[in-house]
This record gives structure tokens, C-alpha cells and sequence, in this order.
């Protein structure tokens, strides 16, 4: 079989150049591919189209984030060539992959899976006026006007557990309109919840996972950031946070359930480690765009603007890590989404939920893109490749 080339019509996980960020060519790339000639997984540096092993040198991604400078020290790094990006994607992403040729992972191995959720406060306060306004327009801008003489302060400028916050906090109580999300949404302390277990993130260009018996569900759209046991923040990649909301929804306490399923999880398609080029700076002020397309002919559009998250991305980041927490491998920390899919897809009313086959795609110009396919979780390639199974692959290669 001849794997196509770059320039080929894309198959549905897109082409090597949507991959890569649009600097591609001034950015320190890093990921993971299943290698099948050692059985196991091999971190990479993707370096002007070519995807080059440096096992050799640092036997997991882990080992590159905890690096003083981990840019500096993989940027000039020349390890074994194993093909190029389009051929990997290719045989990636589709159904009859070659098992003798490698293939894309998620990029990240040890690190803890967490995320953080209502990070964009002001799109849920401004969804709490809607529904006390029961869709009159004129009563919610009353409502908000109100609310902002007695705050004295812009609602898209309120700071989570400021004295403004606390003072909307007393004002949307006595108005019955609080609730626990408003709680981390604009209280002190930040919704940090779990995603997924070490090694069970899926990566581009494969399927990602929803529960059978789900009829309301939704995938998130976020920048995720690689953060090193000392607490630094090293790189950013893109997430999808997949979310069951009639699970959530019945009650809070099945978060878990909700979120943490087979491949319900994907993070990718590449870390960019941070640089002079790219820092935390430009997170901040980065766009997360959002395409759905159905088998049935329907798409959403959506962008996430990181500006107007309520809470600061390195706030969160000193919430997770810390005196009060450590993650001596690390972790992933998935920022939240602005994105709410309220779009009616087959009845008036009833707003978006996915379907099987719906590609999903999550992009960011200094990013690029991560692909994915919805499938039930139980039809998801099962994971079946643990902590024990690395160190064991990783000893038998001698890199341990």
C-alpha cells in the first residue's frame, strides 16, 4: 500500500499542513507515535515536515517537560528519521492502517489529565440573565443593568472572588438565580476536576468517545497546557474536553461518569514548547475555533476567544500545583471552553447533541489542529497500554 502524499485529497483527519501550526517553520514541536518496530511509544520532534525519534534521549515527553529550557534542548535535537508528518497522519487516521508502520499518539505520556471548567464566567452569568428573563430581551437588560449599578463593575471585567464577585454572589442569591456553577464560576476557588487517567488520551485523527446510552452530549474546544512538576507552564497544545450533559446534568456529583469514559478525552495534535516565539502571553490571547460536520449534512461553527476567560491561566495552574498538591510527572491542564452548542440540530428547541460519524475539529492558527471522529466509547479502540506496560516496553528498550 502507497501512503499518500501531502498534496492528495485529505481524508476527513485533514492533511499535514491543518496539523501544523501556521508557523509551523518557527515553532519547537514535540508528540508521540506508536512505533511498531519496538512495540511501544516514542516521543518525536516534528522539524520542517519530517518526524524524527528521540527515544535515544529522552525516553518519554514527561522527560522533555521537566527540562530547565525543554525548547532549547529538543529544538537542534537530531534523532532517527521515521517518515514524514503526511505519512504518519495518513496511517493514523485511516481504517486500514498498516500495523508495520508507526503512527500518531496523543502527545503527552505521565503527565495527570486534569481540567478546569466555567472559566469563561461571563457567558454562564449572562445565560443565568436570559433564563431569569425568560427570553424578554428588555427584562434582561434590566436585569443586567441592576446588577451592574450595585456591583459597580463590568461583568466581562469581574475577577473570580474579588469583592465585586462576592458582592454579585449576595445580589444573584437574593434574586434566587445562584447556583453551584456560579460558585466556580466567579467564588474564589476554581472548578479542577479530573479528565482522564495517565496514558489514556487519544490523539488526532482517530476516534473519540461518548457513551451508547447518552442522548445530550457535546464536545469542548480548549488550549491545554503542559505544566512541569516545579508548577512552570512549558508548552500548550489543543483538548476536547467531551462532555456528557444529560449525565452532568442529572447531577454535578456524576462528573466523573460524564467525563472520564473510553477516548472521551483528546489532546493534540502536537505540544508546542514555549519559546521566545511562544509563551503563556499568547495563549492568553489566542482563538479556539470549532467545526462540526454531521454524516447527515449538519455543521456548527463556534470560536472560543481565550481573552475573555474569567480566570487566569496561571492562576489555575498555581490552584493545581503546589504546596497543597504535587504531580511529580507533571500535568495537562485543559483551560475550559466559551463554547455552549445551544444549536437545534433535529428538533426545535432541543439544541445540539453529536451523532455518530461526526468529525469534529478544533483549531488554533499557533496550534494548528486536532481531528477526531465521534464513535461510542464502547466502539473506541479500548485502552488497553498502562503505566506497567510503558516502564516494562521502556526497560526491555534499555531507556530506562
Amino acid at each position: 500500500m502507497t501512503l499518500p502524499s501531502p498534496d492528495a485529497t485529505p481524508e476527513w483527519f485533514g492533511t499535514a499542513a491543518e496539523v501544523l501550526p501556521d508557523d509551523a517553520e518557527q515553532s519547537v514541536l514535540v508528540g508521540r507515535i506508536w512505533d511498531p518496530s519496538v512495540g511501544g511509544p516514542s516521543p518525536v520532534v516534528v522539524r520542517d515536515g519530517d518526524v524524527f525519534d528521540v527515544s535515544a534521549e529522552f525516553a518519554t515527553v514527561r522527560d522533555i517537560c521537566e527540562l530547565p529550557e525543554p525548547a532549547d534542548a529538543v529544538a537542534g535535537l537530531t534523532g532517527r528519521r521515521v517518515g514524514d508528518l503526511a505519512e504518519l497522519l495518513a496511517n493514523t487516521g485511516r481504517a486500514d492502517r498498516e500495523a508495520d508502520r508507526p503512527w500518531l499518539l496523543a502527545p503527552v505520556d505521565l503527565q495527570a489529565l486534569k481540567a478546569a471548567g466555567v472559566t469563561f464566567a461571563v457567558s454562564l452569568v449572562e445565560r443565568v440573565i436570559e433564563e431569569r428573563a425568560r427570553g424578554d430581551l428588555g427584562r434582561a437588560a434590566e436585569i443586567r443593568q441592576r446588577l451592574l449599578a450595585e456591583v459597580g463593575a463590568d461583568l466581562a471585567e469581574l475577577v473570580p472572588g474579588s469583592a465585586e464577585a462576592v458582592r454579585l454572589k449576595e445580589l444573584l442569591v437574593a434574586e434566587g438565580m445562584w447556583s453551584q456553577y456560579l460558585e466556580v464560576g466567579i467564588g474564589p476557588d476554581a472548578e479542577i476536576f479530573t479528565k482522564g487517567q495517565v496514558l489514556s488520551a487519544v490523539g488526532t485523527a482517530v476516534p473519540v468517545g461518548v457513551l451508547a446510552r447518552s442522548t445530550w452530549n457535546n464536545p469542548e474546544p480548549e488550549v491545554a497546557l503542559l505544566v512541569s512538576s516545579a508548577g512552570r507552564v512549558v508548552g500548550a497544545t489543543l483538548a476536547n474536553d467531551v462532555n456528557l450533559r444529560d449525565v452532568e446534568g442529572r447531577s454535578a456529583l456524576l462528573l466523573p461518569m460524564a467525563k472520564d469514559n473510553n477516548a472521551s478525552g483528546a489532546v493534540g495534535p502536537l505540544i508546542r514548547l514555549f519559546d521566545d516565539r511562544f509563551d503563556l502571553a499568547r495563549v492568553r490571547a489566542a482563538t479556539v475555533v470549532l467545526e462540526i460536520e454531521g454524516a447527515d449534512g449538519f455543521r456548527l461553527d463556534g470560536v472560543s476567544e481565550m481573552s475573555s476567560m474569567s480566570r487566569d491561566p496561571e492562576a489555575l495552574v498555581e490552584q493545581l500545583v503546589g504546596p497543597h498538591h504535587q504531580y511529580p510527572d507533571g500535568v495537562v491542564l485543559m483551560l475550559g471552553t466559551m463554547f455552549a452548542p445551544i444549536q437545534d440540530r433535529d428538533r426545535l428547541g432541543e439544541g445540539f447533541t453529536h451523532k455518530v460519524d461526526d468529525v469534529v475539529r478544533i483549531s488554533s492558527p499557533q496550534l494548528g489542529t486536532l481531528v477526531n471522529r465521534v464513535r461510542h466509547s464502547e466502539d473506541c479502540e479500548p485502552w488497553d497500554f498502562g503505566v506497567r506496560d510503558l516502564m516494562g516496553n521502556l526497560a526491555r528498550r534499555g531507556l530506562l
